[in-house]
């Protein structure tokens, strides 16, 4: 590439896999600019970690399957898209990691406050954009049907973040923020 401004975007247009151009505010233009925000908000958390944090290899694998899966949302039906999609398998690999952190942390019965570390806070923060994609990415699902993995992998995104930010105050020994107890529980009492 030799140079990064092109100008055929200076009238609100965009081009798109197989060679549309549509509006900037397409709904899968949107959608991918979501999991673009995602995807820069996991960088800043690796950023911010060890290299040799445990932690390093699964955000790189997310990082990566992010950049396939924007390649499938910016290919309208009836185009192909060269790039393999392994979202299934990340998805499941995301729920085995959930449930082994899972089964250390402490119950906590809470809605919690975003926040605590700075890692856990930027977690929290991917975990705000995970949701804000997923809800894009159904709006555009209900107008060009896709590849219903993606939905999965990225709604089992937002939970994974939830729980890496409660595993890195508990890691930090960092006590949470609790805003108040669950309804069912304060029901009991």
């Amino acid at each position: 590439m030799k140079k990064v401004y092109t100008r055929t975007g200076d009238k609100g247009m965009t081009g798109i896999h197989g060679g549309a151009r549509v509006p900037k505010d397409d709904i899968r233009i949107e959608a991918n600019g979501c999991l673009d925000e995602l995807n820069a908000v996991i960088g800043v958390v690796r950023s911010m970690l060890p290299a040799g944090d445990s932690w390093q290899e699964l955000l790189h694998a997310i990082q990566r399957e992010l950049m396939t899966v924007m390649s499938h949302v910016a290919t309208p039906g009836g185009v192909t898209n060269p790039n393999p999609l392994s979202a299934a398998g990340l998805t499941l690999r995301c729920e085995q990691e959930m449930d082994a952190m899972t089964a250390t942390l402490k119950e906590h019965g809470y809605f919690l406050l975003p926040g605590g570390t700075p890692v856990s806070a930027q977690l929290h923060f991917a975990r705000t954009v995970a949701r804000r994609a997923e809800r894009r990415l159904w709006t555009l699902h209900r107008q060009s049907p896709l590849n219903e993995d993606i939905l999965r992998f990225v709604n089992r995104l937002s939970d994974l973040f939830f729980v890496m930010a409660r595993m890195e105050m508990q890691r930090q020994d960092w006590p949470e923020e609790k805003w108040q107890e669950f309804a069912y529980k304060r029901k009991r009492l």
